[in-house]
């Protein structure tokens, strides 16, 4: 008997097509936003194929009565409700580190567009005014001393991408070896408070849990030097949202890039800012990515099935 295979999310269009070529598989895809709308229609799925923004909350979970198999097309899972998985007997299976290059280019990019100001200058640009008087002031980025919260893929890629524009990079992550921080051209910082108190940028890449929930509150945000940037492109809830845009209104913040948000979409706007950069999750949102983590998710639902 053919298993159903729900495809819930807007993934690699090449994912169902090689689902149908597998005869073990009913393909389904019916991408859906809403917690309501997963639903209403997973009753008969035996996999459901899911990204970052579905909900898959307890009450989904119980409404698909089929369900052994979750499949994530992206490395973090905290919008699966892991323990009413594991109660029922369901593998989640995801993608650790696919789409590590991309956010690391991502971070990169905030980086180079903040400390060169690129925002404030095509603002003025466009507008007609030619703002050079200043430009000498502005650092290249071997001047700054990078931190970063979290080495695990994204974070040791960001460490080397980093270490070729000549920054000296610092790491906190209570879970890396000596030697990866070695391996990756990162300097260990003994805690994450050493690490806000030295760095010029500071840029977040922890999964979300328990202990990396707020972890990026007003006290933390205040340790950091008068000017730093502060990037988050991990998870919208591992920062304090509005304690950072308070510390760019006071000018404590130089700069605030953020490619999460908590909630996701926004609720309310953002400050006309041009030392605000905010982008709607794209970090690992590429042509490249998109077609390795359809392949790549797939090879796992066939290996699960032939394994499992």
């Amino acid at each position: 008997m053919r298993k159903t295979l729900l495809i819930a999310a807007d993934v690699d269009p090449q994912l169902p097509v090689m689902a149908r070529a597998d005869g073990r598989f009913d393909v389904r895809v019916q991408p859906v936003r809403s917690e309501e709308d997963l639903a209403a229609i997973v009753g008969d799925a035996a996999i459901l194929v899911t990204r970052a923004y579905n909900k898959v909350t307890r009450r989904v979970i119980e409404n698909a009565k089929s369900l052994e198999l979750i499949a994530q097309a992206t490395s973090g899972i905290d919008n699966i409700d892991d323990r009413a998985a594991r109660k029922r007997g369901i593998t989640i299976l995801n993608l650790p580190g696919e789409n590590a290059n991309a956010v690391a280019e991502l971070v990169i990019g905030y980086i180079l567009n903040l400390t060169r100001t690129i925002p404030f200058y095509t603002r003025e640009t466009t507008a007609g005014r030619w703002p050079r008087e200043d430009c000498a002031t502005r650092h290249e980025m071997r001047y700054y001393r990078l931190g970063i919260v979290g080495l695990g893929q994204v974070g040791r890629r960001v460490a080397r991408l980093a270490a070729t524009f000549g920054m000296s990079v610092d790491a906190v992550d209570p879970y890396i070896s000596e030697a990866d921080f070695a391996e990756h051209g990162a300097q260990r910082v003994p805690s994450l408070d050493a690490l806000l108190a030295t760095s010029a940028i500071v840029t977040l890449h922890v999964p979300l849990t328990a202990e990396t929930r707020q972890m990026m509150g007003e006290r933390e945000i205040g340790l950091l030097k008068k000017g730093s940037i502060l990037i988050n492109a991990a998870r919208g809830e591992v920062l304090d949202q509005k304690a950072a845009l308070a510390a760019l209104e006071s000018n404590h913040l130089g700069g605030l890039a953020l490619d999460v948000c908590d909630p996701e979409p926004p609720s309310s706007g953002f400050p006309d800012d041009p030392r605000l950069i905010v982008t709607p999750h794209i970090g690992g949102c590429t042509w490249e990515c998109r077609g390795a983590l359809g392949a790549t998710l797939f090879r796992k639902i066939q290996e699960f099935y032939v394994n499992g």
